[in-house]
C-alpha cells in the first residue's frame, strides 16, 4: 500500500470556489496529478470564456487539467487513465459514472457537507440552513452508482451558529472540507480505514433550490420564515414585492408576537422596518432592491420610514 505521500497519484475533480480550499490543500499535502472540471463557461456582455474557479487555480499551479464535454466521452476515460490515479477525489461536481471512478486504483471519494444520510443531494447546505439544523458535518464516502449512498470513511460534526447564512456556513465549511479530505486520503493510503454503510431509511433528500421558489410566504412564522431566507442566502435569494419591485432579503432576524396586522405589510415599529407574519415580524438587516444598491436595516430604515406609520 501507498505510503509516501508525496509521491500519491491524486486526481482532484471540482469546480466552484467551494472547492478550492480542497484543492489547494490536497496540492500541499500530497501533490494532485491532474485536475478535471468544467468547461469554460461563457460570461458577461461579450460572452467570453471564463474558466471555472478551480481551473484558475490548477493552471496557477501548473496541474494539467481536463475539461470534457461529457464524462462518459472514451476519450476522457482514456486520457484520465493515462494519470493512473490512486485516488480520485470529488468536491462539488458532477455525477461520476462507473467507469470513471473505477479508475482510481485504491478509491474514489466525494466529500459532502452534511451528516450523511442526511441531505443527500445538491444543496445539503441551503437545507440544514432553512431547516433550522443547529448541527451538521462533513461526510466523505465511496463513490457508487447511487448518488450520495455509498459507504462512510470519515465523518466530522460542527456546530450551525443560529444567525448563519448558506453563504456564512459554506464559507465555514470548505477550508473543513479541505482538512477531512486531507485526513481522508491520509487513511486510503495507510490502509487504516474501516468503511462504514449508511443507513438508507434515514436518508432525506437536499434538492437545487430554484429562484420561482425563493418567493417569501409571510403565512409562515418568523422563526421558519427567518431559517428560509437565510437559507436561500446569498442565492438563489428568497425574494418578495416591495412597492411594486422585487426585494431581495439576505439576512434578517425575527421576533415573535401576537399582532393584528396583515401578513405581508410593513411597519415602523420602534425605529425599525418590519413585515408582518404569522405570530411575529421579520426585520431586514441586509437586502436589496430592484435598481437599488444593497442595504442595511438602518440605510432601509432611513430611505423609506418616512412612507410608514410609527
Amino acid at each position: 500500500m501507498q505510503t509516501d505521500n508525496k509521491n500519491a497519484r491524486i486526481v482532484f475533480m471540482g469546480t466552484p470556489e467551494f472547492a478550492v480550499p480542497t484543492l489547494e490543500l490536497l496540492y500541499v499535502e500530497f501533490g494532485v496529478v491532474a485536475v478535471v472540471t468544467l468547461p469554460d463557461k461563457p460570461q458577461g456582455r461579450g460572452l467570453r470564456p471564463e474558466p471555472t474557479p478551480v481551473k484558475i487555480v490548477a493552471d496557477r499551479m501548473g496541474i494539467p487539467t481536463l475539461q470534457p464535454e461529457s464524462l462518459k466521452s472514451d476519450d476522457f476515460v482514456s486520457e484520465l487513465a493515462k494519470f493512473e490515479p490512486e485516488i480520485i477525489v470529488v468536491v462539488a461536481f458532477k455525477i461520476l459514472p462507473p467507469k470513471v471512478f473505477n479508475l482510481a486504483k485504491i478509491a474514489s471519494f466525494n466529500v459532502h457537507p452534511s451528516l450523511l444520510p442526511k441531505y443527500r443531494g445538491p444543496a445539503p447546505i441551503n437545507w440544514t440552513i432553512i431547516n433550522g439544523e443547529r448541527v451538521t458535518g462533513i461526510t466523505t464516502f465511496v463513490l457508487q452508482e447511487e448518488v450520495d449512498a455509498g459507504n462512510i470513511i470519515l465523518q466530522k460534526k460542527f456546530e450551525v451558529p443560529e444567525d448563519f447564512t448558506a453563504g456564512d456556513l459554506m464559507d465555514f465549511l470548505a477550508p473543513k472540507c479541505a482538512e477531512v479530505a486531507v485526513e481522508t486520503c491520509r487513511l486510503l493510503l495507510s490502509g487504516n480505514f474501516n468503511l462504514s454503510k449508511q443507513d438508507n431509511s434515514q436518508a432525506t433528500k437536499a434538492p437545487k433550490i430554484f429562484p420561482e421558489q425563493c418567493k417569501i410566504d409571510w403565512n409562515k412564522d418568523p422563526i421558519n420564515l427567518r431559517n428560509f431566507i437565510h437559507g436561500v442566502s446569498p442565492i438563489p435569494g428568497a425574494w418578495c414585492i416591495f412597492e411594486g419591485k422585487r426585494m431581495k432579503i439576505f439576512r434578517c432576524y425575527a421576533e415573535e408576537l401576537s399582532h393584528n396586522y396583515a401578513f405581508g405589510s410593513i411597519h415602523n415599529i420602534g425605529g425599525k422596518l418590519a413585515f408582518a407574519c404569522n405570530k411575529g415580524l421579520i426585520i431586514p438587516t441586509e437586502l436589496i432592491i430592484e435598481g437599488k444598491k444593497k442595504m442595511d436595516e438602518l440605510e432601509f430604515f432611513n430611505g423609506y420610514a418616512h412612507r410608514f406609520g410609527g
